[in-house]
């Protein structure tokens, strides 16, 4: 008991030694800490972050058994590897201070989605798509499109050309012309705009994916493995349509299927409003209609009474 009592004392005392510096230095640190985990998820950045984090904790473990070739090639190597930090989340790192530079500390202390920024440009972008992917599927024309979200394409945009046009259904049908020069990579789409074109994607590494499927859906499965974008396909064999989420592929959609597919992963938050304003739309009708029967069953009462 006089053990306990001694602990809440120490912790009583360190307690009243915080300051109101000391509580904003650990939000801040907290936060930061936050982002990050934010920005590692669901992307290759993930992956990079657990190695470091493997090895930092490999580190530990050599120091406490006084292993100190390990721990000294170690440390060596986390002290160098700062500077390849920078060379490996250098897309990561331009896309933040482009944020910044544009819209100041708003960006970091503001929501993170920036598809909220710019849904009414990924809505049309998601229409003019769907138009011309219902007409290159009746032609048998194939087409590879990624809808960039979170995770940042910029190697993939360098390995083709580099583009800013508005997405329209009639300038996809003719970047994906079997003769046109770009018909052959994939278009990568950006907050609603189209920024490359003949792009190189990663093949998926899934030994499972069906035999029947070519290089085409591989590469849209594969940049999916790595990264949360969603990409869009048409077969040249077959006209079919998919969608590859995740690392994960959905085959042979309808037109309105892909419409409501990109709708639900590219702007959940624009479909939760719309929700919500239906709902109350819904509920404003019932309570008009609920007015009106109470209007006309009072009526009613007042003719009754006035026989």
């Amino acid at each position: 008991m006089t053990a306990i009592l001694s602990v809440a004392q120490q912790c009583l005392g360190y307690i009243k030694t915080i300051q109101i510096t000391d509580l904003i230095d650990i939000g801040i640190l907290a936060y930061v800490i936050y982002r990050v985990l934010l920005l590692a998820r669901n992307s290759n950045t993930g992956q990079v972050l657990r190695g470091i984090a493997t090895l930092v904790g490999i580190m530990w473990v050599s120091s406490l058994l006084n292993l100190h070739v390990i721990s000294f090639l170690l440390s060596n190597a986390l002290e160098l590897g700062f500077l390849a930090l920078i060379v490996v989340f250098q897309p990561e790192i331009r896309h933040f201070l482009e944020q910044m530079g544009t819209r100041g500390f708003s960006s970091m202390f503001g929501r993170s989605d920036t598809r909220l920024d710019h849904a009414d440009e990924t809505e049309a972008a998601i229409n003019e798509l769907v138009d011309a992917y219902t007409a290159m599927s009746k032609n048998k024309i194939g087409a590879l499109t990624v809808f960039e979200r979170d995770s940042i394409l910029d190697d993939c945009i360098k390995s083709g050309t580099a583009l800013d046009a508005k997405v329209d259904s009639e300038l996809l049908k003719n970047i994906f012309w079997p003769k046109a020069p770009l018909h052959d990579g994939a278009v990568i789409i950006r907050s609603g705009r189209i920024v490359g074109g003949g792009c190189v994607l990663p093949l998926s590494s899934n030994t499972n994916i069906s035999r029947e499927l070519g290089t085409r859906h591989r590469a849209g499965i594969g940049v999916t493995e790595h990264t949360d974008a969603v990409v869009a396909i048409v077969s040249e064999e077959t006209g079919s349509i998919s969608v590859a989420v995740g690392g994960s592929l959905k085959r042979h959609l309808a037109p309105e299927t892909l419409r409501r597919l990109l709708r639900n992963e590219l702007l959940p938050q624009a479909l939760e409003d719309e929700e919500t304003s239906l709902n109350w739309k819904s509920l404003l009708r019932s309570l008009n209609s609920l007015r009106l029967t109470d209007l006309v069953r009072h009526r009613k009462e007042d003719s009754d009474h006035a026989e």
